[in-house]
This record gives structure tokens, C-alpha cells and sequence, in this order.
């Protein structure tokens, strides 16, 4: 049964009555008070242009209060709108008055007993907002539109089976009037999708499915009936172009993850990203980063948006710094490869060819004994945000350097259990490392990097006073000079980070949010 928590509270009485239409949304660049989306924007810029925070005056920051999670750790990217913060957990949402973190309304679904997440953890990593609207998604995969006055349910939506392994752990995706959700558990065997669903009423409107069935473009890439327990999981948010009205997404691995004897050709369309039809959900251009992926590196990345002068030309694109260790930068109208580059260690191409495809070196898939590959099944960056700040056109990212020994075994498929045909295991003596690099945004050239002890499981947030926000696995949040790296200051938060931080104003001030272990604190000068 679910169940909503009230507090009446005056001072936030204004907030709870909010609208939040799409045009908001769109232009929520000229609001820079608010956090409406995931990404801050519909870009995917994951950037503030709140410039009360600088490099001289940042070192006066502190706790102004803090919010505990009822679990172990929380990777929230909140809503912000209007005096009202919005949070979200596993089958969990809450409105916090913004001056207090007190709670306003709490709603909560419970996880069935016999939900066990396959390949991933229990996490939720925010919610969507739009109209009067709350929009959750939940581990027993379901799609939860909750009233934002009192966090009464107004729909919930099924969205598949999780017995079989499907679940969810994003933030869904605010699309003119529709909310875009992606699926988890392409360790078990799925098949992947992208869903939208219409937001008054909950009925879907569309399903883009990311490996495609027998007769349709792509399948041609798969060997005999392997699309079907084909992978290709979609659990990171996506971006939107409102201009195009493109929709923008970073699709997993195949499955069976290390194993691929059984699913021969490139297996579209995983590892790629795709851009699709914001009305009907129509592929209109794909680019894959890592044709038959053996070694678990999904492209389910936030792709970022922006528009740059390219060898004298002015052009719409996409980048991605992607699982594999390189940089790609993509015509966004038409998915041509436009510029790449190497950002971290790797082991296992020569390079990229000029049409953008990475070069595999013989040698280096799976075996029976075990192979060093670097990097490792978490990649060089995974799920947590990058971003792009459009007063320097950089391209800041959090980097993990890991090697691994990858293994492969027979898989044989069962619903609803793990489906990997490996795994892999940590090199002996190698102590993992990280750091935050900024890239230029147009080639991928290192601009400065920011090392760090250990390799980071944090987004990165850069704002307008020229200051770039991140945490580490030891619990310091940490801002850098965006323009040179440079500490120039640090909290330590007692919990490991792995969240994406935010930035937003209240009566005249800038705050920074960002989650820690099991508690979300908001910094303030």
C-alpha cells in the first residue's frame, strides 16, 4: 500500500503550489534559481550560471542543514522549484521546505519481497517534474506521477516485468508533454528500451526498443536469437534538444556481458547513442561507440548539447566522454563523427580511425584464464554527470583509472538470474586512482586535470562564478577553480559520494546541494 506524511507548514505553503509547465523547463537557463531537470537543463549541462559563488569567496561556505536518507546511500540529483526541494530513494519521494530540509510530505511504495536487483544496487537517482507533477520511477519498475501539493498518487504505470530482471533507477525525462523513462538490468538478460509515457495520464505513448527484433534495421548484427536476451539497458537519464525536438540517449552493454560467441556481428544497438523522434520515438541516427562489447562498457551516459564554432563553421552537437577512454564529439543533427580523442588510460584499441570507430587490438577479449584490460567493467567514467560550462567550453568529467583481469564462462540464460558469461577481477597491486579533467569541449584536448586519491563514483557540476563542484570516495566535496584546476575548497561529508551535485538560489543566495553516504547537505556562504 502506499503511503503519503504530511506536514502543514506556512512556509512553504507557496512553493507546494508551484507550476513547473514545460516552457519553464526549456528555458531554464533564464532561472537559474531552480533546478527543474536532471541535468539542470534539457541539454544535459549539469551547469549554474549562479555566480554569488567564486574562487575568492567559496572558502566561506557551510552546512545550512542536512537531510537523512532511511538507507545506506543515496544518489539523488534533487529537484529544486519555487522554495520547494524534491528528493527522491528506492520507492521513495519527499518535499523539503528549502530554508529548513524539513519534510513537507513524504510518499513511499514498498519493494516487494521477492525484488532482488540483479547487477546493480538499490538506488534511485532523482525524480522529473512538470505542470503539478512529481514523476518517480521505481525498483519494481513502475512509473509514478504523484501530485507536488501533497504527494498523493495521481497514476502509476507498469512498465515491465521485474521478475524477469527489469527494473529502474533513473531520473525519468520531462519531453514536451511526455515523460521518458529507461530500464536497468541488462545483466539479466533483458531486452532494452526507451518508454514514453503521457504525463496527465500515464498511457504510453511510444517504445523505442535499443536491439531491435527480427525484420527491423539492426537485427541483421545479431546471430540467430540472441537479440532477445540481447542487454542493451537504458539506466541513465537522456537529453532533449526542444529545438529539434531530438531525444538523446546512451544505451548499455549486450548481454551476455563477456561472453559473445553466441551473439556474433555488432549487436546494435547497444553501446551506441541514439537519437530519436521526441513525438514518436523514431531512430534518426545512431552512432556506436563499441561494436560487440565483451567487456561491459555501456554508453549509458549523460549525452551534452551545445553549439561550437568547429574549424570555422558553427555546429550543433553532442559529446560524449564515453566508458571505453575516448572523447567523442557528434553532429547532432545527423550523428557524423566530428572530432575524438583519448581521455584516460586504455589498453585495448589502436585508436579511432577517421570515421570516429575505435580500432580493437587482437588480444584482448576474454578468456578462460583471464586478460588485463584497462579499463576496467566500470569504465573509465560511468553513470554520474559530466558538464559543460559555456563561459569556458570546457568539458569537465570525473575520470577512474582501474585495470581489470577479465574472465569468460559459458552462460546459459534463465529469467530473472544473472546472465554475465564472466566477470572480472581486481590487478593485483594496483591501487585505483582518478581525477577531474577538463577537456576542450570541440577536440578533447586535456585543458588541466585535478588528480584524486582514488577513482571517483561522483558527477561534476560548474557554475557561473567560474568554480567546478565533485566529490570523492572519501567524502570530500571539493570545489576547483574551473578555469585551472586549482582546490579551492573542500568538506568532508563523513560518507562516500556518489551523486551528482546541483546549485540553486533562495532570497538572493547561491546554495550548493549535493548527497553523501545517506544524507543530502545543502552548503550556503
Amino acid at each position: 500500500m502506499n503511503t503519503v506524511k504530511l506536514a502543514l507548514l506556512a512556509s512553504a505553503a507557496l512553493g507546494l503550489n508551484a507550476q513547473v509547465p514545460i516552457d519553464r523547463i526549456v528555458n531554464s537557463a533564464k532561472d537559474p534559481a531552480n533546478w527543474l531537470t536532471y541535468s539542470g537543463n534539457t541539454l544535459g549541462h549539469r551547469h549554474s550560471a549562479l555566480d554569488q559563488l567564486t574562487p575568492l569567496n567559496v572558502s566561506g561556505l557551510h552546512v545550512k542543514w542536512a537531510y537523512q536518507f532511511d538507507l545506506d546511500r543515496t544518489e539523488v540529483s534533487p529537484i529544486v522549484a519555487d522554495g520547494v526541494m524534491y528528493v527522491t530513494a528506492p520507492n521513495m519521494a519527499a518535499a523539503l521546505d528549502l530554508r529548513t530540509g524539513r519534510e513537507l510530505w513524504k510518499w513511499h511504495r514498498p519493494i516487494p519481497k521477492d525484488f532482488e536487483p540483479i547487477g546493480f544496487g538499490r538506488v534511485n537517482r532523482g525524480p522529473a517534474i512538470l505542470d503539478g507533477r512529481l514523476f518517480v520511477a521505481t525498483l519494481d519498475c513502475y512509473l509514478v506521477a504523484l501530485d507536488i501539493k501533497s504527494g498523493i498518487e495521481r497514476w502509476s504505470t507498469k512498465v515491465e516485468d521485474y521478475h524477469v530482471g527489469y527494473s529502474m533507477t533513473l531520473a525519468p525525462l520531462v519531453v514536451k508533454d511526455k515523460v521518458l523513462v529507461g530500464v536497468s538490468g541488462g545483466e539479466a538478460g533483458i531486452r532494452g528500451f526507451v518508454d514514453a509515457y503521457d504525463a496527465a495520464t500515464g498511457n504510453r505513448a511510444w517504445r523505442f526498443w535499443s536491439v531491435p527484433a527480427n525484420g527491423e534495421p539492426g537485427n541483421e548484427s545479431w546471430s540467430g536469437d540472441s537479440w532477445k536476451t540481447g542487454g542493451g539497458s537504458t539506466w541513465v537519464t537522456g537529453s532533449w534538444d526542444p529545438e529539434s525536438n531530438l531525444v538523446y540517449w546512451g544505451i548499455g552493454n549486450p548481454g551476455p556481458d563477456w561472453n559473445g560467441d553466441n551473439r556474433r556481428g555488432d549487436n546494435l544497438y547497444t553501446c551506441s547513442l541514439v537519437a530519436l523522434d521526441g513525438n514518436t520515438g523514431e531512430l534518426k541516427w545512431h552512432f556506436q561507440f563499441t561494436p560487440h562489447d565483451t567487456h561491459d562498457w555501456d554508453s549509458t551516459h549523460v549525452p551534452v548539447l551545445l553549439d561550437a564554432e568547429v574549424r570555422g563553421v558553427k555546429r550543433r552537437l553532442v559529446a560524449v566522454a564515453n566508458r571505453n577512454a575516448f572523447y567523442y564529439v557528434l553532429d547532432r543533427t545527423t550523428g557524423q563523427f566530428v572530432a575524438g580523442k583519448q581521455y584516460a588510460t586504455q589498453t585495448w584499441s589502436k585508436g579511432l580511425d577517421d570515421n570516429g570507430h575505435a580500432v580493437a587490438l587482437p588480444g584482448t577479449e576474454p578468456n578462460e584464464a583471464g586478460i588485463l584490460v584497462r579499463p576496467n567493467l566500470n569504465g573509465s567514467t560511468v553513470w554520474f554527470s559530466p558538464s559543460w560550462s559555456p563561459k569556458t567550453n570546457l568539458f569537465y568529467v570525473a575520470v577512474r583509472e582501474i585495470g581489470s583481469i577479465y574472465y569468460k564462462r559459458e552462460a546459459d540464460y534463465k529469467p530473472g538470474t544473472f546472465f554475465a558469461g564472466g566477470g572480472e577481477s581486481k590487478v593485483p597491486n594496483e591501487e585505483p586512482k582518478g581525477a577531474i579533467r577538463a577537456l576542450d569541449a570541440t577536440t578533447g584536448t586535456l585543458r588541466w586535470e585535478f588528480p584524486m586519491f582514488s577513482a571517483p563514483w561522483s558527477g561534476v557540476l560548474s557554475t557561473g562564478g567560474g568554480l567546478v563542484f565533485s566529490g570523492s570516495d572519501e567524502g570530500n566535496f571539493f570545489a576547483l577553480n574551473a578555469s585551472t584546476g586549482r582546490p579551492v575548497w573542500q568538506f568532508q561529508t563523513g560518507g562516500k559520494i556518489a551523486a551528482n551535485p546541483i546549485s540553486f538560489g533562495m532570497d538572493g543566495k547561491q546554495y550548493v546541494a549535493m548527497a553523501a553516504g545517506r544524507v543530502l547537505y545543502v552548503f550556503g556562504l
